[in-house]
C-alpha cells in the first residue's frame, strides 16, 4: 500500500443511513458506502437506486416486510484502497452494530488491507448522521486519526436520541425491539417514546397520543439542557413531515440552537422504524468540549 503523503489529511467514511445532504457530501468529500434494501428479489442501493417516496409507497402497500442488508467487504475495500494508495488516514463511522452488521463489514475491509490506517467507529445510535460533520470539520483542520476518533467517541455518548413511534410492528417484526417488547400487547393504545442507551432501545414513555408524545419529548430535551446552552440537532421523521415540523418548530422556539436539520429517514431505518416515526437527536456543546 503506497503511502504518498505522511501529512494527508483524514478522510471520512460512512454509510448512506446517515443521510447526509449532497452539499455536505461534496464540501467534505466524504465517501459514502451505501446499505441495501431488497422487496423480494428487487434490491436497491440506499440513495442510490430508490427514492424515499418510492421506498414508502411501496412500504405502504403492505404485505411481506422488505428486508435490509450491509454493504459488501469489497464495498469497503474500494473505497478504503483508493483513499490510502493517496495517502489518506481513514476514519470510518457506520450505522449501530445492533441494527446492521455495517461495521463487521468495515473491520473485515480493514483487515484485509493491513497497511491501511483505518479506525472503525459504531456509532450503536440511529443518529449517525450527527458524528460526521463535526469529524470533517476536525480533518479539514489537520487533526490526527487518533485525534478525531477520540473526540468522536467522546461526542457519541454526548448525543440524546429521543422518538415518538405510531406503532411498534416494524421493530417488532425486523426483531429489533429490544426492551420495547413488553409493549406489544398494547401497540393500537399507545404512542410510546423510545431512547437508545449502548444501543439498546428502553422506553421513556406511553403517551395515548403523538401530540401527547411530543410534549414528553419537549420536556425531556428542558430537562436534559438545564438553562441557556446552544445546542446541535437533529428532528426527524418516517414519512410524516407535518408531525415533524410541529416538533421542529416548538424546539426551534424554545431553545438556542447552532444548527437543527430537519430531514426524512430513507429506506433502511425506514424499514426498522416504520412510517410515523417523529424524533430529535441532539447535544450541547458543553458536553462535548
Amino acid at each position: 500500500m503506497r503511502n504518498k503523503n505522511l501529512c494527508a489529511k483524514v478522510k471520512i467514511v460512512t454509510d448512506s443511513t446517515a443521510y447526509l445532504e449532497p452539499e455536505v457530501i461534496a464540501k467534505y468529500d466524504i465517501r459514502i458506502v451505501p446499505l441495501r434494501v431488497a422487496f423480494g428479489s428487487e434490491v436497491f442501493a440506499e440513495g442510490v437506486d430508490i427514492t424515499n417516496e418510492e421506498f414508502y409507497q411501496r412500504l405502504a402497500k403492505g404485505g411481506r416486510l422488505p428486508t435490509t442488508s450491509q454493504p459488501a467487504i469489497a464495498d469497503f475495500i474500494k473505497v478504503y484502497r483508493e483513499l490510502a494508495e493517496q495517502g489518506h488516514p481513514i476514519l470510518s463511522l457506520h450505522i449501530s452494530s445492533k441494527l446492521s452488521g455495517t461495521c463487521a463489514s468495515a473491520l473485515a475491509a480493514k483487515n484485509a488491507l493491513p497497511q491501511a490506517q483505518i479506525e472503525i467507529v459504531d456509532s450503536l445510535t440511529i443518529a449517525l448522521g450527527m458524528l460526521i460533520p463535526p469529524a470533517a470539520e476536525a480533518a479539514e483542520r489537520g487533526e490526527t486519526l487518533s485525534q478525531i476518533v477520540a473526540s468522536m467517541e467522546k461526542l457519541n455518548k454526548c448525543i440524546k436520541v429521543i422518538g415518538a413511534f405510531d406503532t411498534l410492528e416494524y421493530l417488532w417484526r425486523g426483531g429489533r425491539i429490544g426492551a420495547a417488547r413488553a409493549l406489544i400487547g398494547t401497540l393500537l393504545k399507545i404512542k410510546p417514546v423510545l431512547t437508545q442507551e449502548g444501543g439498546e432501545v428502553k422506553v421513556l414513555n406511553k403517551a395515548r397520543t403523538m401530540a401527547h408524545a411530543v410534549e414528553y419529548i419537549l420536556g425531556l430535551v428542558e430537562k436534559e439542557v438545564k438553562g441557556n446552552v446552544f445546542l446541535h440537532g437533529w428532528v426527524v421523521h418516517t414519512h410524516v413531515p407535518k408531525a415533524a415540523r410541529i416538533l421542529e418548530q416548538r424546539l426551534r422556539e424554545g431553545f438556542r440552537w447552532v444548527g437543527l436539520r430537519f430531514f426524512e429517514m430513507g429506506p433502511v431505518l425506514g424499514t426498522h422504524m416504520g412510517p410515523g416515526l417523529v424524533g430529535v437527536s441532539f447535544y450541547c456543546d458543553e458536553d462535548w468540549r
